[in-house]
């Protein structure tokens, strides 16, 4: 597959997710579903507006390391192509949830992934509420594919065609699916859990097309029935307008790091996870779903 090929599949793929998405909006509202709402679906096309602006000045930037990184100092190279494209592929996608793991455990990445959870609805364009700055820093994840022997092209390329299928899945439109698919793929079901607010689902299923890689480190959670989601974040911010979405958590990290004592501890604010706090006033998700543990063997 050329470029010219593999430019025309990313956007025919983006175009039939864009039609999805409009399908789903005309289904939410002539059936009274209440899905979508007209302030938050702005939103969330603002803040796709405002990534791709950072991605369109970065790219140059972010194909030259890659670039030079595969011309100089790859490891090896693979010559099946199926081969190849299964390995970059599946290496991509651990890559990608190792991301997403830093996103939610890492504070100062919180701080730029939360624009991403902050919606209180959950549809097709919620996949588009973007990580703003993540283009600044996503390349650094995704070297280690450089190092084995994987192009720039390639690795953009099979960046793009799972993020598209990771816009999918933000859907209620679609209940559980067979099991076996549900047990190997991210699935509606699984990322309805991940922008859930509930204790139970806090920090679960980080996975873009694989819920393998939850499964294995421990950071999977399935749907429950019985519990009804709440969408959006544990705190909502007060402010919604178009600068305060994006800086707000920045804002709150850096009110809590002056009220620390030690600069040791100004520094966990920044690299500890979202709740850890010095005097114990607040907790990470971890600690309280512990005690929710307890409470559910109780």
């Amino acid at each position: 597959m050329n470029e010219f090929d593999k430019s025309i599949t990313v956007g025919a793929l983006f175009g039939f997710v864009i039609l999805l998405t409009l399908f789903e909006m005309y289904f939410s509202y002539a059936h009274d579903r209440k899905r979508y709402h007209g302030r938050d679906t702005l939103t969330n096309v603002y803040l796709m507006a405002a990534a791709f602006v950072i991605n369109v000045a970065t790219k140059a930037g972010t194909f030259f390391l890659l670039d030079y990184v595969y011309l100089h100092y790859s490891l090896f190279h693979i010559s099946n192509v199926f081969v190849y494209w299964l390995v970059l592929i599946l290496a991509q996608d651990f890559l990608y949830w190792f991301l997403h793991y830093t996103g939610h455990y890492v504070r100062f990445f919180w701080a730029m992934h939360v624009t991403h959870h902050s919606s209180e609805h959950f549809n097709l364009t919620t996949g588009f509420r973007s990580t703003v700055f993540e283009p600044l820093y996503r390349v650094f994840f995704y070297l280690p594919l450089a190092f084995m022997g994987f192009s720039a092209i390639d690795i953009l390329f099979a960046y793009l065609v799972t993020q598209i299928y990771g816009n999918l899945v933000h859907t209620q439109a679609i209940g559980k699916l067979n099991p076996i698919f549900e047990y190997i793929f991210v699935t509606p079901s699984h990322h309805r859990v991940h922008h859930a607010s509930n204790l139970r689902y806090l920090d679960k299923n980080m996975g873009m097309v694989l819920i393998l890689w939850d499964r294995i480190f421990g950071t999977f959670q399935e749907e429950v029935a019985e519990e009804t989601i709440a969408y959006g974040l544990t705190k909502q911010p007060e402010d919604t307008g178009a600068v305060n979405i994006i800086f707000h958590e920045f804002k709150a990290m850096i009110a809590d790091a002056k009220k620390a004592p030690t600069f040791k501890d100004k520094v966990k604010y920044f690299l500890n996870p979202p709740g850890w706090s010095h005097d114990g006033s607040t907790q990470t998700a971890k600690v309280m779903q512990r005690e929710l543990l307890k409470q559910d063997v109780v």
